[in-house]
This record gives structure tokens, sequence and C-alpha cells, in this order.
């Protein structure tokens, strides 16, 4: 066993975790004020939830168990992780330490990529979901999304290098860290539930303001930090391949906030927080397919790509009428998207303009369709079900009060209290 590695890799998976956390401050600063706890609420459910159906199933169906057509895995062959957790004289332990690091520690690693993926759907249902709906959701799609969509790309399956696509094509399909099992495939989810479960009242005839604009740049910041874990961590090893994709990922965000910003100021005369904070991330979900085979000018390119036209994607809801709350398909569907595709143009020695051939950007654009599609299918069959069951939405009424109040029971700010004691004070 390479401790180094474990090292490494146990590090990577406390960043990846930060970034559900981070996606919630990112979230919670934009929505309204009464929405904002039940925001948090929404990424902590992923959490717990998505933590629970790992450990159950969700890791042998992703990558523990033998191949069903190349879509999942046998979700018995690690059920409560019997393929990799063992007792020795008492004490729990990793069942194999034969390779650089311990399986139990790619457990863990691959958890925190479940957790933040189903974590992104909720941007696009904000401020007018039920948070138990929610949490039957996350086990839904984690067991019948996530974890197919992960062993399709990442163990071999259909959508893999090895896979049947690849192969047919002769070239090997590419997804570093997400382009497609995390970007396009959450962003797909977000969409078509939005189409499912309606807009929120108000939408397109009044604005629906950031509350907390300082939250949404704390939580551009933790996601930047935590996605050294994510790409730099996809390395598997404390390796060179980590110490590239760290620089990448930081110029592909870089590039893409300055774009953003540029196109912001273009359009509307000012360079917005909020936009700087959604180029961050745009360049950061675009870089992630492709952060280990382009080169630096390459990543830069991809992030300024990504900025400009995410940003330009962003306003799409309105012309074609779908309320997804926080961009979740503008930012990350595109931003996926777009990454996935450009490995085709800049993969070194493989992409058009790297000294390869139309046959990697063909791959490319297969599987980033076959994982709109998949993930479109599967989301429509859960939250259509869930719909005509227990239903997504708090009442209108209580979508006006605030769903905070309705659900949670709470207020993230009692100013009728703190102005009351104030006016006390001053008599």
């Amino acid at each position: 066993m390479d401790t180094g590695n474990a090292a490494w890799m146990l590090t990577s998976a406390a960043l990846v975790f930060l970034m559900t956390p981070g996606v919630a401050f990112f979230y919670g600063g934009m929505v309204r004020a009464k929405a904002v706890l039940n925001m948090l609420m929404l990424e902590a459910g992923a959490i717990a939830v998505t933590a629970i159906i790992w450990v159950l199933w969700g890791w042998s169906v992703a990558y523990a168990g033998h191949s069903i057509g190349g879509i999942f895995g046998d979700p018995a062959t690690g059920f409560l992780l019997k393929d990799s957790m063992v007792a020795h004289n008492g004490v729990y332990t990793a069942a194999d330490t034969t390779g650089g690091y311990p399986g139990s520690i790619d457990v863990a690693f691959q958890a925190t990529f479940a957790m933040i993926t189903v974590g992104l759907i909720c941007g696009a249902l904000a401020e007018r979901i039920k948070y138990s709906t929610w949490m039957i959701f996350v086990a839904l799609w984690v067991t019948f999304d996530y974890g197919p969509m992960a062993h399709m790309v990442w163990n071999g399956g259909l959508l893999s290098a090895d896979g049947a696509i690849s192969q047919a094509l002769g070239a090997a399909a590419h997804d570093f860290a997400g382009g497609t099992v995390v970007h396009i495939n959450a962003a797909m989810a977000a969409l078509v539930i939005v189409l499912i479960i309606g807009r929120r009242k108000g939408f397109g005839t009044q604005p629906f303001r950031p509350h907390n604009v300082p939250f949404v740049m704390l939580g551009a910041f933790l996601l930047w930090f935590g996605w050294f874990g994510f790409n730099a961590g996809s390395a598997f090893g404390a390796n060179g391949t980590a110490g590239y994709t760290w620089v990448s990922t930081s110029v592909a965000a870089a590039a893409a906030m300055l774009a953003w910003g540029f196109t912001e100021r273009i359009r509307s005369g000012h360079y917005t927080a909020i936009g700087a904070a959604s180029g961050m991330v745009a360049g950061l979900v675009a870089i992630t397919p492709a952060a280990d085979v382009v080169s630096p000018l390459w990543a830069m390119v991809i992030g300024a790509i990504a900025g400009i036209v995410t940003c330009l994607a962003c306003g799409l809801k309105f012309r074609f009428g779908y309320d997804d709350s926080l961009d979740v398909v503008g930012v990350h569907g595109v931003g996926g998207l777009i990454g996935t595709l450009l490995v085709g143009f800049f993969g070194e020695g493989v992409g058009l303009l790297a000294g390869g051939d139309w046959r990697q950007l063909a791959v490319q654009a297969i599987i980033a369709l076959v994982a709109i599609l998949y993930s479109g299918v599967v989301t429509a069959i859960i939250a259509f079900a869930l719909e005509k069951t227990i239903g997504w939405r708090v009442s209108e009424a209580q979508e006006i009060g605030g769903v905070d109040l309705a659900d949670q029971g709470e207020r993230a700010y009692d100013f009728a209290t703190a102005a009351s004691s104030i006016l006390k004070e001053v008599k």
C-alpha cells in the first residue's frame, strides 16, 4: 500500500464532501430569505440519504457488482460494503489493501461524488418543494440513475473508454471527473423535474433577487476549493496528473469568471458578484471532463468559452418558460456539455485541433447524448411517480408565506423580533 496515495485520496474525499455544503451556501444565498433554510436542508438531506443508500447498495450498483448489460452492477456483491470491509480481531478494516490504497477509501471518495451530484439538482427546484418528497427522490435517484451512470462511464460499462460505443468508433470515451456522470446528469434531471412540477408563483412577472450575495460568493469559493479534490483526486494518486489537474482546474475557473464578467459588462454595464461566482462554477464544470488531457492554453480557452456561453444560456429559461430557479441547466448542463464535447477538439493527441481526428468528437457527442437520454427517462419516471402519489410542492399559500415556515417551521432571520428589541431599547 502507498500511504502517500492513501492520504491524498482521503484528503480528496474530504474536499469533495465539502462541495455539498459549498453548494448549500451558493444556492442558499441566491434564494429569497423565506426559503434559505429549506435550501440548506435539501443539501443536508442529499448528504444523509445518499450516505445510507451508498453503504446499502449504491456502491455495489456503481462499482462493486459484476456488470449487467454494461449499465449497472449487481447490488448484492457489495451490499453493506461486504466486498470492501472486514472485521479483523474485532476491528473493521479494508478487505483489500493490495492496490495503491485500500478499497474502503475508494468507497468514501465515490460516495462524495454521489452526494454532490444529487445535491446539484435541488437548485432548480428552489422555494417550492417538500423536504419529505426530496428525501425519497434522492434515495430513488441515486439507486436508479446515479449508480448506473457511474457504472456505465467509470466502471467499464457502456459509456466507458472500454465500452461498446468506444470500441465501435475506435476512440476511447473520456470523462475524467464527471462531465456526463455529474453535470449533464444532474442538469437533465433538474430540467425534467422542473417541467413536471411547474413554475414558482410570480415567475416571469416579478424579480426573484438573491437575499445574501456574500453567501453566494462563500459557496463559490468553497466549491473551487473542493474541486481540487474533485478533479485532482480523480487522478487516484498523489502524482503528476493530480498536480496538473489542479492547475488546469484553476486556470479554467479563472478564465470563465473573467469571461462571464466581461459578457455581463457588455450586456448590463456591471461586473456583478453573482456573475463572478457563477462564472467560477461554470469554468469548474467545463474543465471537469477534460482536466487531464488538455494543455494549459486549451484549459483557459475551455474556461473562457464556458463563461460566455453559460452566461448567455442562463437567460434561455425566460424565453422557453421553464423555472430553473438557480440556473442548474444553464451552468451545469451547458457547462458539462461544453467540456465533454471540447475533449473532441482539444484533447491532446485525439482532438481535432490537437493532433487527432473526428472520431473523438463523435464518441464524446454520443456519450453526452446517451447521458441526457438516460437521465431524462429515469428521472421522468421517478419524478412523475412522486408527483402522482405524495406530490412535490407545498401549497400556494405556503409558497407565498415561505417554504422555511411551511416545511421547517423556522425562519433564517427573525426581523420582527429584532426590530421589536431595538425599539424597546430605544424607549
